[in-house]
C-alpha cells in the first residue's frame, strides 16, 4: 500500500470517527446504555475501511462490553450493621431478611435465647441478620440505633425493624400490613398484623438496602460499566487501526 493510499485511508476514518462520534454526543442524554451501540457501529464503519471484516470487529466490542458486568467486584460476605448507614456488604436485601424470619416461624419463646431450640425477639432479629452475614448488636435498644430511619411506616419495605415507643419490643415488617415476631412467654415464633399505629412506633429501622433500591443500584453499576467499556474500546480500535494502517504504508 502506497503512503498516499494510507493518508487517503486515514483521512477516511477520521472523518467516520468524528461522525459518530458526533451520534455519542447527541445520544448522550439517553443514559450511558447507548454508549455500547455507538462503539459497535464505530467497529463495523472502521473494518469497513480498513478491510478486516464487519464481523469480527463488532464480537470484539461486544466481548469488551460484555465483560463489564461479570468484573464487578464480590461483595463481601459479612459487615457490622452501623448508624446511620446501610449494611451492603453481605449483599443481601430486604426480601433476604423475610426469607430468613420465616425459617424460625414455630420457634418457641425463651427469654434471652437465640438458637431453635428457643428465641426471643431481639435474638430472633439479631439471629436471622446473622444467617445472612450481618452482624448486629444484641439488645433492642442498641438494635434501634442500626441502619437508617425510616420516616413513615407507610414508607417501610419488607425486611424494616420497626421498634415502638420504650423499645420492649421489635419486630420484622414483612409487607401489607403484616409483621413476623417472637411475641411472649407461652408464644411461638408467628406472623401477625401489624398492629402498631405510627402513634405507637419510636423508630423504623432499614438495616440491609430494600429489594427495589438493590435492583436499582445493581441496574446503575451495570449501565456504568457498559458505557465505561464501550467508550474504551473504541478508543481501542481507533489506535489499532490508524497503526494497522502506518504499518502496511511503511511495508510498502
Amino acid at each position: 500500500m502506497s503512503i498516499d493510499a494510507v493518508l487517503s485511508r486515514i483521512s477516511e476514518i477520521r472523518s467516520q470517527i468524528d461522525t459518530l462520534q458526533g451520534r455519542s454526543t447527541a445520544s448522550t442524554a439517553a443514559g450511558p446504555a447507548t454508549s455500547s451501540p455507538s462503539s459497535a457501529a464505530f467497529a463495523d464503519a472502521l473494518a469497513t475501511a480498513t478491510g478486516t471484516g464487519a464481523s469480527s470487529a463488532t464480537a470484539a466490542t461486544a466481548a469488551a462490553a460484555g465483560a463489564g458486568p461479570s468484573a464487578s467486584a464480590t461483595p463481601a460476605t459479612s459487615v457490622d450493621a452501623g448508624r446511620g448507614t446501610i449494611a451492603t456488604g453481605s449483599g443481601a436485601t430486604g426480601d433476604d431478611v423475610v426469607a430468613a424470619a420465616k425459617k424460625y416461624l414455630g420457634v418457641p419463646y425463651v427469654f434471652g435465647g437465640e438458637t431453635r431450640a428457643g428465641m426471643d425477639c431481639s435474638g430472633l432479629v439479631q439471629t436471622v441478620f446473622k444467617d445472612l452475614g450481618v452482624t448486629m448488636p444484641r439488645v433492642v435498644p442498641d438494635q434501634a440505633d442500626m441502619g437508617v430511619a425510616v420516616p413513615s411506616l407507610a414508607q417501610a419495605q419488607p425486611g424494616d425493624l420497626i421498634i415502638p415507643k420504650g423499645e420492649g419490643h421489635i419486630v420484622i415488617y414483612l409487607g401489607d400490613g403484616k409483621v413476623l415476631h417472637a411475641p411472649r412467654p407461652g408464644k411461638d415464633v408467628r406472623i401477625v398484623d401489624n398492629w402498631y399505629s405510627e402513634g405507637d412506633i419510636a423508630t423504623i429501622r432499614r438495616i440491609v438496602p430494600s429489594a427495589q433500591e438493590a435492583a436499582a443500584t445493581a441496574a446503575t453499576k451495570v449501565a456504568s460499566t457498559v458505557g465505561a467499556a464501550g467508550a474504551t474500546s473504541t478508543t481501542d480500535l481507533q489506535t489499532a487501526a490508524l497503526k494497522s494502517l502506518l504499518a502496511a504504508g511503511s511495508a510498502a
